[in-house]
This record gives structure tokens, sequence and C-alpha cells, in this order.
């Protein structure tokens, strides 16, 4: 495995019904092209060597000795590749006849599966035929000279993972066999299938796949039968769907006339991370005994990636974006609204630069005072111009506040900042941390001596992304009585607010777009000579959407150094460089452990999504961890 990922696929062959000939060419010329993928695990439909709708000729002779025909074909084939295939047959055993997947490798049955749930209602009658697995009485069967393991109690290993089998209707069962497999720690599971279509049933059969892929904590490779099966009164599209802990990573053409070859690589190591974090996934023990079956691995060539990788993983697809928004815009109004209740302050007070984070900030303080039924004058938006205070975000932030209808004050802090200078003896000129720290400190100070005024509770700005970089001034704008961007990485900061622009006024909506439109900057060094911005923060600890993506794979799935490298260099590919994707990710890692005693002491706020670092919640670090790197 390369990075923990494995290439896996799940084939459609055009097939003719209780043609095998036919059917085994069109299953070779699959296998051959996954060869070519460098695929490793590969997957066909139930039924597939004879085709699921043969009725009653699956009480022929003929067509069971030409299933086994084209499986020996198949195998004779399958000889000089380490490619595991899976494949779907009638098998007769012990005078019962069984729907069988059958796993091969190198000339080699390595074990067949037989369904455990026959469908026997409504448009089927599986039960006319077959006998469920439960029935078998054998744990093996002679195949061409071959003892074979046979039984629903088989687990394939595959290198460092174990996969598992069902047939069709074992998905749609109260208790899949897959729940058991995954619970003897199968990462992968193969369902070789047979779903007609019908009005409404395939959004259906994709929540189920991403549901029981999520629940289970695996990879879900579900391969079912195409269109020439569309035999008599039902029809089928070849339906070819890969999920991986509850998200599709590839999916079929439905419909489609023509063979295809769905292929995808699955990162086994999520996987595996997502179990070790939930501590209560093992708690059921299955009393089934399971047999192990050892497969080779494939040589590994491939390098590149051929799914995508999220560059921005923090951001919720185009299509939910709006409902998404929203949903984190409540949570966070909720937290502090219920904050407002309970300490039953007079007062919000949040400093306003102009700037996103400020602004996500404010407009959480004025929906948490409309829940409530508050005046919004009870929210005490203040300016606080310093030396680095531009035009564009003071104009933005007194307008705002001004737009929102919330109190405003405007206190500067320049004489402030200059008069402690003199007192500790600081060159203003010198424009160092101490010069800048003392601004953020000013700030923080006030808004708390304001708040002790007007019996109020300050509300913090500072986001996520910050929080992971120790981009804050200790006991400065580290510090709140509540901060409600604490959830928020800086990515989805400006999503947030460009969706709160478009639920606003005219007014507020050119305010809110152009604090969208200006770059991120704590503006504690002086303007340039145009009066610009020239303290850009990603031009200093480097690209947000790079340490947000750093920090997702960091905190949410433990990941190593040189496999966030990987996977950041195939999400940027053609943006960054993979000497500047690795020069952001050292600094962020040297920030994230160097800065660990900031958020060791960070206000309440509400966690919003998956990631969260609060030291009373998901993450507890100790400050003096080492790094190696």
């Amino acid at each position: 495995m390369k990075h923990g990922f494995i290439r896996v696929a799940a084939a459609i062959p055009e097939v003719k019904v209780a043609n095998c000939r036919w059917n085994i060419n069109q299953i070779i010329t699959l296998m051959k092209e996954a060869e070519s993928r460098q695929v490793e695990l590969l997957s066909f439909p139930e039924l597939s060597i004879t085709a699921y709708t043969c009725g009653d000729l699956f009480f022929q002779q003929q067509l069971l000795q030409q299933a086994k025909d084209a499986l020996e074909k198949l195998l004779l084939a399958s000889a000089d590749t380490d490619l595991v295939i899976i494949v779907g047959m009638p098998i007769e055993l012990g005078q019962q006849l069984f729907n069988v997947a059958v796993v091969l490798q190198s000339g080699s049955i390595l074990g067949m599966v037989p369904k455990s749930h026959l469908p026997n209602h409504n448009e089927f009658y599986e039960k006319r035929w077959f006998a469920p697995a439960s029935s078998a009485s054998d744990t093996e069967i002679l195949f061409n000279g071959q003892l074979v393991p046979f039984g629903t109690d088989i687990l394939f290993q595959y290198g460092s993972l174990r996969f598992g089998i069902e047939l069709c209707e074992d998905l749609w069962v109260p208790s899949p066999p897959s729940t058991q497999a995954a619970l003897q720690r199968a990462t992968v599971i193969f369902n070789l299938s047979a779903t007609n279509e019908l009005a409404g049933k395939h959004h259906y059969l994709r929540q189920l796949i991403e549901q029981q892929s999520a629940r289970t904590h695996t990879a879900y490779v579900y391969a079912s039968a195409g269109t020439g099966e569309s035999s008599t009164d039902l029809v089928y599209a070849g339906n070819a769907l890969i999920a991986e802990n509850g998200l599709l990573v590839a999916t079929s053409q439905r419909f489609s006339y023509s063979a295809q070859l769905v292929s995808t690589e699955i990162d086994v190591e999520k996987l595996q991370a997502e179990r070790l974090r939930n501590t209560n996934f093992f708690n059921d023990k299955s009393d089934k005994s399971y047999r192990t079956v050892q497969a080779k691995l494939v040589r590994q060539e491939w390098s590149q990636l051929t799914r995508t990788i999220n560059p921005h993983p923090f951001i919720p697809p185009v299509d939910k974006m709006a409902e998404a928004c929203e949903e984190i815009f409540s949570i966070q109004a909720a937290g502090l609204a219920q904050r407002w209740r309970h300490t039953q302050v007079q007062t919000l007070v949040v400093g306003i630069s102009g700037g996103l984070d400020s602004t996500l900030a404010l407009l959480v303080c004025v929906k948490a005072a409309d829940q409530l039924g508050f005046d919004r004058k009870r929210i005490i938006g203040i300016t606080m111009p310093g030396f680095g205070t531009t035009g564009r975000t003071y104009s933005n932030a007194v307008k705002l506040i001004e737009s929102l209808g919330v109190t405003y004050r405007e206190i500067d802090i320049k004489e402030a900042s200059m008069q402690h200078f003199k007192d500790i003896g600081h060159d203003p000129q010198l424009h160092d941390v101490t010069y800048e720290n003392t601004q953020a400190r000013e700030r923080t100070q006030i808004l708390m001596n304001v708040a002790n005024q007007s019996g109020g509770l300050v509300v913090g700005t500072g986001d996520l992304s910050e929080l992971a970089l120790g981009w804050a001034t200790y006991n400065g704008d580290h510090m709140s009585m509540y901060g409600v961007n604490g959830g928020i990485p800086k990515t989805l900061v400006r999503y947030l607010v460009d969706w709160a622009s478009r639920q606003s006024d005219e007014t507020s909506f050119t305010i809110l777009q152009d604090v969208v439109a200006t770059p991120v900057s704590p503006e504690l060094l002086p303007a340039g000579k145009d009066g610009g911005i020239l303290q850009k923060t990603e031009d200093i600890v480097g690209p947000y959407e790079l340490h947000d993506f750093y920090l997702y794979y960091l905190v949410r799935f433990g990941f190593t150094p040189e496999k966030i490298l990987y996977l950041a260099t195939t999400a940027f590919a053609g943006k960054y460089t993979e000497e500047i994707i690795k020069k952001w990710l050292t600094t962020f890692l040297k920030r994230f452990y160097a800065q660990q005693f900031k958020r060791s002491c960070m206000p309440d706020g509400p966690k919003v999504g998956s990631i969260n670092l609060s030291p009373r919640g998901d993450w507890r670090m100790p400050s003096d961890a080492s790094l190696m790197l």
C-alpha cells in the first residue's frame, strides 16, 4: 500500500442471460483493463458468470456446467496476475444450489462466500432456486481439484487490510453480515448485487451504502447488474458505487449499454484512524468465529492517485453550502445566546476591525440578540484604530456597526500605546513583536474594561486556524469571555460572511462583500504609502488554505507529515509546488506544537465541526510536547 491507499474497482460487464461463454469473455476483458489500471481488488456483480435473471434455467445442468467451465477459463486467464477478482455464480453443493461470490487470485480460488439472505418477496423469487448460506453443512468444496473454503465465516487478508463479502439483499436486512465482518476488523466490504431499478430506489440505495460504510468505518464496494439483465419485467441500470466512511468516492453511469470499470483508491489508514478514535466500535463482540484466508499483495507501481482529494475539507459542497452555513451560523448564535441568558449580562462587547473574523463575530452577536428578542443596542461594537489601521477596514467597521443597528464606540489606541512604549522604554520606531503585541493587548484591555463598565461580556473573534497556528497575542486577542469563532477555520469564515451578506439588506450586503474581498491582516504595522494593507498574514505564515488542509488531516486522522505532504501535493497540484507545500507544512507543524500553551487556556466557545482544539473537548495535548520532523 502507498501511504495507506489501495486501488479497488467495481466492474459492470455486458452480459447475455444464460450465455456463460459470452459473459466470461466480457469479465476477462474487464479483468485485463483493471490490470492496466493497476487495480488490486476487483469485484463483479452477483451471478455475473450466468447473469442474475436466468430464472428456472438455474435448474438446468447444462447452465451449471457451463458456469463451471467459464470459471475454469477465468482461473487460467488470471494465472499470470496477482489481481484479486471476485465474481458471482451458482454453485451446487450437497444437493443444494447456492448463490456464491467466488474470490480468486493467480489461477487459484481463495474462497467461496454464499448469500445469506435470499429475497422472496415482490419481484424476487430467489428461494425458488437457491438455498440460504445457513443451510450449508460443508465448510469446503472440491472444485477443479482444489479444496476451497466455503461459507459466510471467511474473511480475506490482503497485506494489512482485511476484506469481507456480502451479496445484494445481505445489505438490506436489519443486521447485515458486513457489520459482523467489520467487528472482525474487515475494513473493505465488497457487495455483489443485482438490484433492479424502481422510481426513488436509487437514492435510497446510495443512502444505504453510505450509511453502512459510515456505521462500520469501511470502504464499501458495490457492483450491481447492468442493462443486459433487463429481461421480462425488470430493468437494471448497472450501479457501481464505492463509498469510504460514509461518502461516495466513485460512481458509474446508470443505464449505460457499454461495460464499465469504476476504479479508485481507498484510504485504509483513514478508516483505521476512525476506528482508533471510536472507543465503542469494538464493544459489540460477535460470537461468530471467522476463518482468514491469505491473499498475495499486488506489486505496487502506481504513484499518482486517480481520486480527487478535496483541497478545502472544511468547505461544504456547493449544493449544500447554504444549508451548511445556516446550520453553522445557528450553532454559533445558539451557544452565545445561552451564555448571554445564563450570565444575565447587560451587553455584549466585541472589537470590530473591519476584517473577516470580527465581522463574523458581530453577525453572530446580532443573530443571538434577535433570537432572544433583545435590543441590538445591547451589543457594543468598538473600533480601535491603531498604527496599521487602513481607511478601507476602518470604513467597513464603522459602516457595518451602523448598518446593523448596534451601539457604536470608537477608541483610538495610538496615544495609549505610545504612553506604554514610554513606560517600558521601548522605541516606537522599532516595529518588533513588542510593538505589535502592545496594540493587541491594549485593545483587549479596552474591551474587558468596557465590558466591566457596561455590565457586559467580551465576545472573542479569533478562529480555529489562528488557534492552530498560535497566531494570536497571548492575553491579547487570544483572550475573551466567550469565543464564538473558535471552531471555525479561516477558509470557512469567508464563506460564512459571504452567505450572511446574501441574507442582509442592500447596504450591509455591499459592506460585507468588501470585507470578504479584503486581505487577511492583523494591521499592527503601519500601512503602505498608498494607505493600503502592508502586513498580510498569509505572506508571513503561509496560505490559510494549506494550513487548514494540514490541520484537518493532522487532528482528524493523525496522519504522518509524509502522508499529509502526499495528500497536499495531490490536492493542490498546479497551484503550489511540492517545495512550497513542504515549506508551509514544516511551518505549520512547528507552530502547532510550540503554541499549545495558548490553546490550553483558551476561552469557552461552541464546537461547530468534527475538529475542535478546546482542551475541554476534542484536543488534549501537553504544552511541552516535542516535535520530530
